[in-house]
């Protein structure tokens, strides 16, 4: 690679990194992959960099190469184990009184640890298309169809997944902790 590819590469890798980071976190539930996942996206990323012309196409390779790795992670036989069952939510109440003065409306900036382990747990019961549409419409606040590129599918696939994750996030929520998060954001 050039020197200046170089460059180029570290300014995005500095700018974007922490972004992917989240967006692996909330795909994966685990910091740990989260970090595997990000690290093997950058990678790849790099032996492409000479392919991706403008900042804005980096973004959406990167964002798209994200997914990937972490859709062939799950498919891993040794990654479908799970070691621990965690109850989605202790039935305590005091949970609203915490955020209140936040307000910014982010998932991952909640500061109460309940509430942030309860979404995290729900959202690992959810597959893995179903929980990739969720992060990418809500948390990367893509479009449907910039969803459905990055997936491989149809509009209509990634409103279906959408629809029947959120289903299914209601479900395994339940009532209250849905009040006392949607207080919160």
């Amino acid at each position: 690679m050039l020197t200046i590819d170089e460059a180029s590469y570290r300014e995005f890798v500095v700018a974007r990194r922490r972004g992917l980071l989240r967006t692996a976190f909330l795909l994966s539930g685990d910091w740990h992959l989260a970090e595997d996942l990000v690290q093997e996206t950058l990678a790849k990323l790099y032996l492409a960099w000479r392919r991706v012309k403008r900042r804005d196409e980096a973004d959406g390779y990167a964002r798209k190469t994200l997914l990937n790795v972490y859709i062939d992670s799950r498919r891993r036989p040794w990654r479908r184990e799970h070691a621990t069952d965690l109850s989605l939510h202790d039935g305590s109440t005091e949970h609203s009184s915490t955020i209140r003065e936040r307000g910014s409306g982010d998932p991952a900036e909640l500061t109460d640890p309940g509430l942030r382990r309860c979404l995290m747990n729900a959202l690992a019961e959810l597959p893995p298309r179903q929980r990739a549409a969720l992060v990418l419409r809500f948390w990367e606040d893509l479009s449907v169809e910039q969803v459905a590129d990055l997936l491989n599918c149809s509009a209509g696939t990634v409103k279906s997944q959408t629809a029947r994750g959120l289903e299914r996030l209601r479900t395994l929520l339940g009532d209250t902790a849905r009040a006392e998060m949607e207080e919160q954001v």
